[in-house]
């Protein structure tokens, strides 16, 4: 049930990624093909297999449809699904698959427009911090979350704005030290990360980031001749970042200081 609820999501995830950039609204009109405006029949979009029935064509004009649409819907189901294997069963889900389906978003977003919609991210610091007045989400304690319910509710949102703030504020220095380098967009997701998960994962998910961005920077420059100045979208790199913090972080923390 939870990949199926994650593929549903993931449609609806696709909607977003096409209209939010083009200030168009999520909700009207319903969904037709961008090409020829065909409208697009409830059948046509089941989740993936739809895409498979018309075999990633449309049925007015035959145009092409992009794989980014059953990609999307299969990633966020199959993050659903490791979200629920790590963390378990809980109230806490709702808050953690919304963070995962939201960094989805932003990740095809950024690849496009290289922009962050304030659509985006701005309810995301608003849940982030909601989430965190209700349980500690610490992935350094262990494998799991520390879903402390015996904390109290003043330490759990001092926790999360420090996170919120250390996360924005770390990436807006970075902005005026790069004089436009940073844009506001990175700034505003690294306060949602930071809203979510704390500070200490702001660090890591900036550092894997970084480290990311830098491998395929390097890469693109020997192997596809991009520029020195060439624009890079940093904010994929901050996602994988921040899903690898979320997943891995108390791992990677405890092998580096192992050391």
């Amino acid at each position: 049930m939870t990949f199926i609820f994650g593929l549903i999501v993931g449609s609806f995830l696709n909607v977003c990624i096409y209209r939010l950039p083009r200030s168009m609204s999520i909700i009207m009109p319903p969904s037709s093909c961008p090409a020829c405006n065909t409208p697009i029949k409830p059948w046509e979009n089941i989740p993936v297999l739809s895409y498979i029935f018309l075999r990633g064509k449309c049925r007015g004009c035959s145009g092409k449809i992009s794989m980014r649409y059953p990609l999307v819907e299969l990633l966020n189901a199959v993050f659903y699904l490791v979200v629920l294997k790590y963390f378990s069963i809980g109230w806490h889900l709702p808050f953690l698959f919304g963070f995962v389906s939201a960094i989805i978003v932003i990740t095809f977003i950024d690849l496009d427009f290289q922009i962050i919609p304030d659509a985006i991210t701005l309810p995301g610091i608003v849940v982030g911090v909601l989430g965190a007045s209700l349980f500690i989400p610490d992935p350094f304690i262990s494998r799991q979350l520390a879903f402390n319910q015996q904390t109290s509710l003043v330490v759990g949102i001092i926790n999360s704005l420090i996170g919120m703030l250390t996360g924005g504020g770390l990436f807006y220095l970075i902005a005026i030290l790069s004089r436009g380098g940073m844009g506001g967009g990175d700034i505003k997701m690294m306060a949602m990360v930071g809203a979510f998960m704390g500070w200490k994962a702001v660090l890591l998910t900036t550092f894997i980031g970084s480290l990311t961005g830098s491998v395929i920077g390097i890469f693109l420059m020997v192997f596809k001749g991009k520029g020195r100045k060439t624009k890079i979208p940093f904010g994929p790199f901050l996602a994988c970042g921040s899903v690898v913090t979320l997943f891995f972080g108390g791992r990677i923390l405890k092998w580096y200081f192992g050391l």
